[in-house]
C-alpha cells in the first residue's frame, strides 16, 4: 500500500509542474483553478485499474510558487495529496505529503521546452515522471521503483 501511496504523491506532483512551460515569467500561472480527469495504473502483475482524479492548485500572485490538493481514488483505494512546489529558473524544487498517512517526500526536476522531466523520493521509494501540456490539456507519465506499480498515465482537463 505504501507503494501506492507514493505513486500517489508523484500524480499530485506531476499534475502540479505542468504549469511551469506555460508562461517563463510566471512558471505555475496556467494551472490556478480546479483540474479533474482519468487514467490506469498498471501493476507489475499485468493488472490494469482506472483512477479517477480531481486537483485544486492555488498559484502566488509571484506566480512561482504553487500549493495543490488532489484527490484521487479507484476501485480499491483512495488518497489525498498536498505539494508545494516553487519554480527556480529552469529548476523545480519542491514537497509532497499523502495527508491520509503522513508519507512526505522531496521534488527535483527541470523544465526543457515543452516538456517536464521530474524525480521524485520519499523513505523507501523513487519516481520519475514526464508531463507534456497543451492548452488545457495535461498528459502524465509516471514510472516508479521499488512498489508493486509498474506505472502510471493520467489524462487531465481544465474543470
Amino acid at each position: 500500500m505504501i507503494g501506492r501511496i507514493e505513486v500517489a504523491g508523484l500524480v499530485m506532483i506531476a499534475l502540479g509542474s505542468t504549469g511551469a512551460i506555460a508562461q517563463s515569467g510566471s512558471p505555475f500561472a496556467s494551472l490556478s483553478g480546479s483540474w479533474s480527469g482519468a487514467g490506469t495504473i498498471s501493476m507489475n502483475d499485468g493488472h490494469n485499474e482506472r483512477i479517477r482524479c480531481k486537483a485544486t492548485y492555488e498559484v502566488t500572485p509571484s506566480g512561482i510558487i504553487m500549493h495543490q490538493n488532489l484527490r484521487c481514488a479507484s476501485d480499491s483505494y483512495k488518497f489525498e495529496v498536498k505539494s508545494s512546489l516553487q519554480a527556480d529558473g529552469s529548476n523545480i524544487l519542491g514537497t509532497w505529503t499523502e495527508t491520509t498517512r503522513q508519507v512526505t517526500g522531496d521534488v527535483t526536476g527541470t523544465i526543457q521546452g515543452g516538456q517536464i522531466s521530474t524525480s521524485v523520493k520519499g523513505t523507501g521509494f523513487s519516481a520519475t515522471l514526464g508531463v507534456t501540456t497543451r492548452g488545457n490539456s495535461q498528459s502524465v507519465s509516471i514510472r516508479p521503483t521499488g512498489t508493486d506499480i509498474q506505472s502510471v498515465q493520467i489524462e487531465m482537463k481544465r474543470a
